[in-house]
């Protein structure tokens, strides 16, 4: 990792809506410009340390809290009336409009998670400002990924599973029904429900080699915006056709990628950065063997493929990497 460093500039933008959108910049400001999109959705910037990813005297790094989190304003549990414009089309409005108010051409993405999934949903509708896309944790917000994590993966977890569904009506999707509970008028069902996803949320993990029991979220208001955010976009399909990250991927072709995943990552298993993987043309993905949803060795192979892109190198294909 590079060392550590504070942001030289940030500042909020204006949305119309009334979203202000809290951005951050660090780093070289004459540098290659670079946007880091946190996970998520509801994660933020946190303390920032992506920074590290990045070399400060090569590149102009900049990263912004998504709109309902972090900084930004309001916060999706502040404001309930607001989440209906909480889109990713909105997101992907927002990270143009801060391109152009600090006047970056093209610029680099790094995702991770969550983010990786508007990486791509931007480089698809703004390819001519993508230089280069370096993604961790690969999602594609899928209807079929969702699925997976709320349902399928119960099979992994049936008692969880159990007690994460009981109150659920019949031919009701788990993630719907929650969405709608944290949107209660009700604090005592608001809570319930929060509680009720940090808790399976906490489990699906826990097969991660990097997993530490307790909840995903000590604190309960950063618990609810998250568990609030989460089943929002989940259950609207991340706001995206039906598959439209892979049916679109070879749009991508001519934007070099790295997808980097765990192979135990049971949460979002490596048949979604596979299939993106070979949908993309001029991708390279990365599968490191004993970590799961962006462990330290996934970083690290992102950070060399961040700095291999500031000295204009890279390779393509598809190689298999024992961490």
């Amino acid at each position: 990792m590079h060392p550590p460093i504070d942001p030289h500039d940030h500042g909020w933008l204006d949305r119309p809506d009334g979203a202000r959108i809290h951005w951050e910049e660090s780093g070289n400001p004459t540098g290659r410009p670079a946007l880091y999109l946190h996970g998520g959705p509801g994660s933020g910037l946190g303390a920032g340390g992506y920074r590290q990813r990045f070399d400060p005297e090569v590149y102009r790094i900049i990263g912004l809290d998504q709109r309902g989190c972090g900084r930004s304003t309001p916060w999706a549990i502040d404001d309930l009336g607001s989440l209906d414009r909480n889109t990713t089309a909105a997101l992907i409005e927002d990270v143009e409009a801060l391109r152009r108010h600090l006047s970056v051409e093209r610029w680099l993405l790094h995702g991770v998670s969550w983010g990786s999934t508007l990486a791509l949903a931007y480089a698809l509708e703004h390819p001519e400002r993508v230089t280069e896309v370096v993604l961790v944790a690969v999602t594609t917000g899928s209807r079929r990924e969702v699925d997976w994590i709320t349902e399928g993966v119960g099979s992994v977890f049936p008692e969880a599973w159990a007690r994460f569904t009981a109150d659920v009506p019949a031919g009701v999707r788990p993630v719907e029904h929650h969405a709608r509970l944290l949107r209660s008028s009700d604090p005592a069902v608001r809570d319930a429900a929060t509680d009720s996803w940090d808790t399976w949320e906490s489990t699906h993990v826990s097969l991660d080699p990097a997993w530490r029991p307790g909840q995903l979220h000590a604190d309960p208001r950063d618990r609810r915006n998250f568990a609030t955010l989460v089943t929002h976009y989940w259950a609207n399909d991340c706001f995206l056709g039906p598959d439209e990250v892979l049916r679109r991927a070879g749009e991508l072709a001519g934007i070099p990628g790295v997808l980097v995943h765990g192979r135990r990552d049971v949460s979002g298993p490596v048949i979604t950065p596979w299939l993106l993987h070979r949908a993309w043309p001029g991708s390279r993905l990365e599968v490191v063997e004993d970590e799961g949803h962006g462990g330290p060795t996934e970083v690290a192979i992102a950070q060399r493929a961040i700095d291999g892109f500031a000295r204009r190198s890279g390779v393509h294909g598809e190689r298999r990497r024992d961490a």
